[in-house]
């Protein structure tokens, strides 16, 4: 038996390599098996600066004119005011809303609250706007610095349903940021809905709404019901406070 462990070793050897090699061999097939290489994903030029719209993207506001929004009393062209690239509520002339209508969508929107703050204004009455999506979903617009309200009517949230993970809000006067993806309602035949519309929104570069299923039209009273419908507008809310916008963009998902 002595004699025989030399060729014992050696087959044993034999063995190791022939099975690491195998393996070896099965690891290479599995991860060519695991790679796709189409469709290839559509080439797009990024904006040239944060925030700035991408190539496919439309733009809503450029920061010359309105011609992407109407009225929502008449269809009327807006009489929100414009100067230096920014637009600012008209208070008393009612929402606007866009032309065109969506489905899902990245929208990219930029909002100021009044800079300065009056000593009566506070809660719901400072810097009150708001982005309705699908004109019906309300993400809330609102100086919520240092400013107490109920928590589902702060700037982030989903109006009256989805409170905002964080506040992250800047003082008044300074501009800030929400990138929101929405994807839409689905009904069946009878017109119920089967799958909710769904919200993301990222405020000031922090994910205050993750993915959150919408319960409904956002009411100031009552409950949310759902309705069918295909597609909507984006709208913004006249809310008799000076909030200005600029740069916004949506992109069609």
């Amino acid at each position: 038996m002595r004699n025989s462990s030399p060729f014992l070793a050696l087959s044993l050897l034999s063995a190791f390599i022939y099975t690491t090699s195998c393996a070896q061999h099965d690891d290479k097939k599995t991860s060519v098996s695991s790679e796709t290489w189409e469709p290839q994903p559509r080439i797009i030029t990024p904006g040239n600066n944060p925030g700035n719209a991408p190539s496919d993207a439309l733009v809503l506001f450029d920061g010359a004119n309105l011609d992407q929004w109407v009225s929502v009393i008449d269809g009327s062209a807006p009489k929100w005011t414009i100067k230096d690239g920014v637009f600012t509520v008209a208070p008393g002339t009612k929402d606007i809303v866009t032309k065109k209508e969506f489905n899902d969508f990245q929208l990219h929107v930029e909002w100021r609250s009044p800079a300065e703050v009056k000593a009566d204004k506070t809660g719901q009455d400072r810097g009150n706007s708001g982005i309705f999506l699908h004109g019906q979903y309300e993400v809330q617009v609102l100086d919520s610095y240092d400013n107490k309200t109920y928590v589902n009517g702060q700037a982030g949230a989903i109006y009256k349903q989805h409170i905002p993970l964080v506040n992250a809000s800047k003082k008044p006067g300074e501009w800030q940021v929400y990138e929101i993806i929405f994807t839409a309602p689905h009904f069946n035949k009878e017109g119920r809905v089967i799958v909710p519309a769904y919200v993301t929104v990222i405020h000031n570069g922090a994910l205050a709404i993750n993915h959150a299923a919408v319960w409904g039209s956002t009411e100031n009273v009552g409950f949310p019901i759902y309705k069918t419908y295909e597609k909507g507008p984006i709208r913004l809310q006249d809310h008799q406070s000076l909030v200005s916008y600029r740069n916004i963009w949506i992109r069609d998902l």
